[in-house]
């Protein structure tokens, strides 16, 4: 039986990109490989969010290279985000590559490896979809009889409308599409039935979700209070929001729904007025808090996490010391920290006033050690509270331990009997870290 290898860089929707892939491989006859060099048809899917992980990707396929001479029917595909943008570069950089394959096609991986191996020569789709509110239905039925699985990821909506002067997403992703209700429904109460306990919704921003449906306006409140009548889901997540469309009808589905976890990803980016719009994110610094101070005010205990990027064109000291400023006044639970990085195609790649690249790692540096303070000030002062834990399985950092999260989305670590994987448990906080706690198990 033919064999096949997928590798992932990026966000969690590229790694849902890749378990379709999957399935499509599985469809016709294919079946996973251990190790790239015992596969016979290899699909790198990329991303192109930042400038290090298409240059991990360019690695791979000089490593590639030697593989194909050595394994000449060997099929090697580029799919995802940097298949999207960066096309040609690859063509010319690697022209031993089979297939390119872009993020609307995702669907289409089975049918261009059979082109690929019937006509051996290039198969190649990266037409985007361009109008405004199109529809996503091509979500592969097998996709929903996928193997059991304790914690899965839903995507409800591709795309993005926002046009962040920094972001490529518009780019590699096109306009923003939703699912329609039912179909993602009917995939939920599928993969509850095979055992699925935790799902989480994906989208570049989720809350914008179902403006434009067939069916007419589903809002993302509405979606999440579908989702939690469906027996056997005990847990639903979602990222990533988008602060301006936080409504309040949201804030109450968290605080109500009990299935709906106490945490949110809301990414911030920036903490001067300025910069934001010069980002073009579309919210002030005062909304951003207002939103963060509703959510606290209605829902006791939730973790908060965002996205900052510093560095960005034009940002002074006195701009960056501003989002140090909300930082220490939000308190965020944990962050993604980055220092910007030029983004080809995107209009904050041509502005003027690029941060020399010293100032930006200064400036990340002293960003990551007050977040991590904060962090760690947040997990310390939750020692002794007991937490609801979704138990996954060993702990990756001590296989004699078990390891789940809790509801706001914190690792543990307890000592527990191997009938718990599956099982949601109390377990009390005895020891605070950066990245969670250790814990014991009560009754």
């Amino acid at each position: 039986m033919p064999r096949y290898k997928i590798l992932t860089w990026g966000c969690q929707m590229n790694e849902e990109d890749s378990e379709q892939m999957s399935l499509y491989l599985q469809e016709r006859g294919y079946e996973p490989a251990e190790r790239v060099e015992d596969a016979d048809v290899v699909l790198l899917n990329t991303c192109s969010v930042r400038r290090k992980p298409e240059d991990k990707v360019f690695s791979t396929l000089g490593q590639l290279r030697t593989l194909k001479q050595r394994k000449p029917q060997m099929v090697i595909g580029v799919c995802g985000c940097m298949a999207q943008l960066r096309a040609d570069e690859i063509r010319q950089k690697a022209p031993f590559v089979d297939m390119i394959v872009g993020t609307a096609h995702i669907a289409q991986v089975g049918a261009l490896l059979e082109e690929t191996l019937q006509k051996r020569r290039l198969a190649m789709r990266l037409d985007l979809p361009e109008r405004k509110g199109a529809i996503v239905t091509d979500i592969p039925q097998r996709k929903v009889d996928r193997a059991p699985k304790l914690k899965a990821f839903v995507p409800i909506q591709y795309g993005c409308d926002k046009f962040c002067t920094f972001c490529i997403v518009p780019l590699t992703r096109g306009r923003e599409r939703s699912r329609p209700t039912a179909d993602i429904v009917e995939e939920v109460r599928r993969l509850a039935e095979r055992g699925t306990k935790e799902i989480t919704l994906l989208g570049q921003t989720v809350n914008s979700y179902g403006k434009n449906l067939l069916e007419g306006r589903v809002p993302f409140a509405r979606l999440l209070q579908l989702l939690s009548d469906i027996d056997g889901i005990e847990r639903i997540r979602f990222t990533s929001p988008y602060p301006r469309d936080f409504r309040d009808d949201l804030i109450r589905a968290i605080a109500e729904l009990p299935k709906v976890m106490e945490h949110v990803h809301l990414p911030l980016q920036s903490g001067d007025n300025e910069v934001l719009k010069a980002m073009r994110r579309l919210y002030t610094v005062e909304q951003f808090e207002e939103v963060a101070a509703k959510l606290r005010a209605h829902v006791p205990g939730i973790a908060i996490t965002t996205d900052i990027i510093v560095g960005f064109p034009g940002e002074t000291d006195e701009q960056f010391e501003n989002t140090l400023r909300v930082v220490e006044r939000v308190r965020f639970d944990g962050a993604y920290m980055f220092a910007y990085s030029p983004r080809p195609g995107t209009p904050a790649a041509q502005m003027e006033n690029q941060i020399p690249r010293a100032v930006k790692q200064e400036r990340l540096q002293r960003l990551i050690a007050l977040q991590n303070q904060i962090t760690c000030e947040i997990n310390s002062a939750q020692v002794g509270q007991v937490f609801e834990v979704l138990v996954e399985g060993p702990s990756q950092k001590d296989p004699t331990k078990l390891a789940g999260f809790t509801r706001e989305n914190k690792m543990m670590h307890f000592v527990g009997s191997p009938e718990l994987v599956g099982r949601l448990v109390r377990v009390r906080a005895d020891e605070a870290h950066l990245w969670g706690f250790y814990g014991t198990v009560v009754a």
